[in-house]
């Protein structure tokens, strides 16, 4: 299975005024980093970024002007995603500005079937919260003390780590294969890595002692044929 972790950062909070002006994803298969990276800046043409956005990334307009417009970039970030799943964290606010710039180019929106939020997944996994991505990865010890600014990329590279945790870790990507025997083993990735025991080649030995044993029957003889046990016996 392959899935993107995406962040998007904009030049504000309306996705029908304000556009996207950054984005970063890492690429996930079977919940496994494939090492693959997209990170772009945009030019958001002559939507200004707004002061409380710029106090969140840093991103200024100055530094901008010179990157290409989403409609120069679209088919990159398409390719990247390719039939992968959309991975976001609070995905609705990201998947509503990305709809909103492929429906300026006349393109058809990303389907919300093709989408997971991991907000919602945190929200079901730990109700009580906190659940925003810098108290994730307090929640599972992840590193995030280079984070001054929200950056597209470095979120996607936390939250995909998050993520991964939240699926339980590294043995989220374990799951049973069925050997050329019919007997079922582990893989991992499509590569089996453990191959379960067969049956003993000779029994353990008993842990009761012949006594205990003894005293045990002489308690069934006394309750009589009704005792259950008598029914094991048999």
């Amino acid at each position: 299975m392959r899935e993107i972790i995406f962040d998007t950062e904009t030049t504000g909070l309306d996705n029908k005024l304000d556009r996207v002006i950054e984005i970063g994803g890492v690429e996930l298969e079977n919940h496994f980093p494939t090492g693959r990276t997209l990170h772009l800046y945009i030019n958001p043409g002559d939507r200004k970024v707004h002061p409380d956005a710029l106090a969140v990334h840093g991103i200024t307009d100055e530094s901008l002007k010179d990157k290409p417009p989403f409609a120069e970039v679209v088919e990159k970030i398409l390719d990247f995603f390719g039939d992968g799943r959309w991975v976001a964290h609070n995905a609705s606010f990201d998947m509503g500005f990305i709809n909103a710039e492929l429906d300026r180019l006349g393109r058809p929106p990303i389907l919300q079937e093709k989408v997971t939020d991991t907000l919602a997944l945190a929200r079901r996994k730990h109700p009580m919260g906190p659940n925003s991505l810098d108290a994730l990865c307090r929640r599972y010890g992840i590193d995030n003390s280079h984070r001054k600014y929200h950056g597209a990329l470095l979120d996607s590279e936390l939250l995909a780590e998050v993520y991964i945790e939240m699926l339980g870790g590294r043995q989220a990507a374990l799951g049973l294969g069925t050997a050329e025997n019919g007997r079922k083993t582990l893989v991992e990735n499509e590569d089996e890595v453990i191959q379960p025991l067969g049956t003993r080649p000779r029994s353990l030995a008993p842990r009761v002692t012949e006594a205990e044993q003894a005293a045990h029957k002489a308690m069934v003889d006394k309750m009589g044929g009704k005792a259950i046990w008598a029914k094991y016996g048999a």
